[in-house]
């Protein structure tokens, strides 16, 4: 059986949305990506423990012009991965904002949730320890990873689990399944060679 999944990415701008999601959809890296303008919107097919899952993933810009999206962006979403650049503090002090943008619009109530710490490859600007990471998203019983578009670690891990832990909430999914997603119509990323952002922990 084929399911049809809503994916969100939100977080501030220059945190490597648009990049994760490239690397996610393409496998490709561009430091020259541009900002987002609105909204970008990918499908990938993926399977997960012997399920076809057809990814609807939306990407928003950050900037606070582009927020009459808001309503109509969040609709329907089962999934949301929420973004921070660990070279960031700023960033990373905003994620609250957006968990309560997402608990204002969302019409999905058990939305799956997994916080993503970006850019982990660039150890030597971290302003954002893994363990202040991991603190929030058990604060906001979250998952966690740290990632890296550039160098690939943890972005299919992030994708997957979050999938994951949506199949394994039948209600849902269930009743979007049988209707495709209905669609409407670039940001940096990260850099470097990465040692420490291997790992995913489930904060549930």
């Amino acid at each position: 059986m084929l399911a049809n999944l809503k994916i969100l990415i939100i977080g501030e701008s220059g945190v490597g949305k648009s990049s994760l999601l490239l690397r996610f959809t393409d496998d490709q890296f561009d430091p020259e990506l541009a900002a987002t303008i609105g909204v970008d919107f990918k499908v990938k097919v993926i399977n997960i423990d012997g399920n076809k899952v057809k990814l609807a993933i939306w990407d928003t810009a950050g900037q606070e012009r582009f927020r009459t999206l808001t309503p109509s962006y969040y609709r329907g979403g089962q999934g949301a991965i929420l973004v921070y650049d660990v070279t960031s503090r700023e960033s990373f002090q905003k994620i609250e904002d957006w968990l309560n943008e997402l608990e204002t619009y969302a019409t999905n109530h058990d939305i799956k949730k997994i916080l993503v710490g970006n850019k982990c490859d660039k150890e030597g600007e971290r302003m954002v320890s893994r363990e202040e990471g991991q603190k929030c998203a058990r604060k906001y019983q979250m998952m966690f990873i740290e990632s890296s578009a550039k160098t690939k670690e943890g972005v299919q891990t992030a994708f997957e689990e979050l999938v994951e832990k949506i199949i394994q909430t039948p209600g849902l999914w269930e009743t979007t399944s049988r209707s495709s997603i209905r669609v409407a119509g670039g940001e940096g990323g990260g850099q470097g060679e990465s040692g420490s952002c291997a790992g995913y922990c489930s904060m549930l």
